[in-house]
């Protein structure tokens, strides 16, 4: 299909809250195809719509690909339902803060439904890298980076490390 650019922070499209989906249709079904290409390009697990300047409620993601094996899944207007008291910390970074990389904690298991490309509903409940990837995706889809989780400090940094690189790249 087609590769689309990803924004970086802080591009203020970052911020916007996505809306929802009304009709899974053959647009929406092209542009989750337009999003797993740009996530495979980026060498990304996951990419929000709102990433590539879309602000819809739509993530693709891919935790399993390995020797070029594609096997993308995608969450339509994904909602949690339960997240546990239990907290786990990963380490995560982000295609729209590049060469940004530290922990974050988060709920260690949550259950979420969603519409799959087909407009039907679905359940899930999910732990490890799935639960983490999938409520930092989710995160995006609120107007919120992984480095809106760090403290003041250190998101100010992360912040003017990325507007050096921007400047270099220039």
């Amino acid at each position: 299909m087609a590769i689309r650019p990803i924004l970086i922070a802080p591009d203020p499209r970052l911020k916007a809250v996505s809306t929802p989906v009304e009709t899974v249709d053959a647009e929406i079904r092209k542009l989750v195809e337009d999003m797993a290409d740009s996530m495979y390009a980026a060498e990304g697990i996951g990419l929000a719509a709102v990433q590539i300047g879309v602000a819809k409620r739509i993530i693709v993601m891919d935790l399993d690909q390995k020797d070029g094996k594609k096997d993308w899944r995608v969450f339509i207007n994904p909602r949690i339902t339960w997240a546990s008291d239990e907290m786990a910390t990963f380490e995560e970074g982000c295609l729209s803060v590049p060469e940004i990389w530290d922990d974050v904690e988060r709920p260690a298991r949550i259950k979420a439904e969603y519409l799959d490309l087909d407009g039907k509903k679905v359940e899930i409940e999910a732990d490890g890298m799935l639960a983490t990837c999938l409520q930092h995706e989710m995160d995006h889809l609120e107007g919120v980076l992984f480095i809106d989780h760090f403290s003041r400090l250190k998101r100010s940094i992360a912040l003017r490390k990325l507007a050096k690189a921007k400047k270099l790249a220039s």
